[in-house]
């Protein structure tokens, strides 16, 4: 790369494009939803919900909504934040949305931070423009819902993931990765319950790669202590609520019903939640408890049927176009697909040029992967990907590094 382009201005650049760009869209959203008086997003659902909780911490209410009150709905990172946010601007949206667009700029620069460690300066930088005006994730930063916040906090805790299995360094800098990467694993998790299982193989990794050494054992340790101390309230919280340990929420069994029932499509259809009204006959563990049974009985006796839901539903978290109706507006449908094709052509190129790099594999490609497999059980979205691609836009950068040389010098990782 030349020596020009190594200058902070450049990042210094992509990162101001970013925050305009998330800023310019939190105000056109504002506008488009509050044309519709008591409309909060251009997704409903999800965003009530964690507006309402918002209030009632704010209140210092109970953490419960709806009736009857359920208690462990949501995770509680983005209520707490739109609290925040409400104690500061009261119940103005725009400010709030402005907020979320902040963190959602963040994140472009924890893209950046992560494709340096992995893959380089030129890489990091390729990876964090993208990421500056990348249409979809632009659009969903300033709405009231957790996949923008929660990509930013889970690109941060890659950060000092990626610099724990390098493998490299010893000492207080290593025990300082391993306690960020603990809490901002922690952080994550509570604003999206799907990060839950890194923490622990994170600190699996670190050790296999450290050759078993007494030194890997201890920084996987501080690892998960962090995560336990910063994360444990929440468990404890839920069992003080429920009389049960409740690690994430008790919408795991009906979110899992959803992509498996007889009338399951692919698509989420919640109508069946309130038409049963399981609620009114049990307690919110014993209904998420049975909606889960039930989604295992259904999978067990239609095994063709949950394996076709299963690729329906990975079609959908995989499409380069939107999957709701009400985004097939043909400016949408085709700026998504001109943003999502590169992604796609690129990441795929960046897996054969660095074969013999398995961790740039493991933590660029792996939420992808991961949440896909996920999702393939739930229901399917290109919601539920954006917050990876993040880190795949690191892969894909790699790839466009490789595919234009004479642009940029050879990839080198940094020690």
């Amino acid at each position: 790369m030349p020596r020009s382009l190594r200058s902070p201005i450049w990042l210094t650049g992509v990162l101001v494009i970013a925050l305009a760009a998330r800023l310019v869209a939190a105000v056109a959203v504002d506008r488009l939803v509050s044309a519709t008086p008591g409309r909060l997003c251009l997704i409903e659902g999800d965003a009530d919900g964690y507006w309402r909780l918002a209030g009632q911490i704010l209140a210092g209410q109970d953490y419960e909504v709806y009736d009857p009150p359920r208690t462990v709905l949501r995770m509680p990172g983005l209520p707490v934040l739109l609290a925040g946010c409400r104690l500061v601007f009261g119940d103005r949206l725009l400010p709030t949305r402005c907020v979320l667009a902040v963190l959602g700029a963040a994140g472009c620069g924890c893209v950046y931070w992560l494709g340096r460690q992995l893959a380089g300066h030129e890489v990091g930088l390729i990876a964090a423009a993208a990421t500056a005006v990348s249409p979809a994730l632009v659009v969903f930063s300033p709405l009231l819902l957790s996949e923008s916040t929660f990509a930013t906090a889970m690109t941060a805790s890659l950060v000092p993931i990626a610099m724990l299995i390098k493998n490299r360094g010893e000492g207080a800098p290593r025990l300082l990765a391993a306690v960020s990467a603990g809490l901002l694993c922690a952080v994550a998790t509570l604003l999206r319950p799907t990060w839950l299982p890194v923490a622990v193989l994170a600190a699996m990794v670190i050790v296999v790669v450290g050759r078993w050494r007494r030194a890997r054992w201890i920084e996987a340790a501080v690892l998960l202590t962090a995560f336990g101390v910063a994360y444990s309230p929440w468990v404890l919280r839920n069992h003080s609520a429920t009389g049960h340990w409740v690690i994430t929420t008790l919408w795991v069994g009906p979110s899992l019903y959803d992509g498996l029932n007889p009338d399951a499509t692919g698509d989420s259809d919640m109508t069946f939640f309130d038409r049963e009204n399981l609620l009114g006959q049990m307690s919110e563990y014993e209904m998420d408890q049975t909606y889960r049974r039930r989604a295992w009985a259904f999978a067990a006796a239609n095994p063709g049927r949950a394996l076709q839901l299963a690729v329906i539903k990975a079609g959908r978290y995989w499409s380069p176009w939107p999957n709701a109706a009400q985004f097939r507006q043909p400016v949408v449908k085709y700026g998504l697909l001109a943003a999502t094709l590169p992604l796609y052509l690129f990441a795929l190129i960046g897996l054969w040029t660095q074969r013999r790099d398995w961790r740039l594999w493991l933590v660029a490609l792996g939420p992808a992967v991961f949440f896909g497999a996920v999702h393939m059980l739930f229901v399917g979205s290109i919601r539920y990907r954006l917050p990876a691609e993040l880190p795949l836009w690191i892969l894909a950068a790699a790839g466009i590094v490789a595919v234009l040389p004479g642009c940029f010098v050879r990839r080198e990782v940094p020690s």
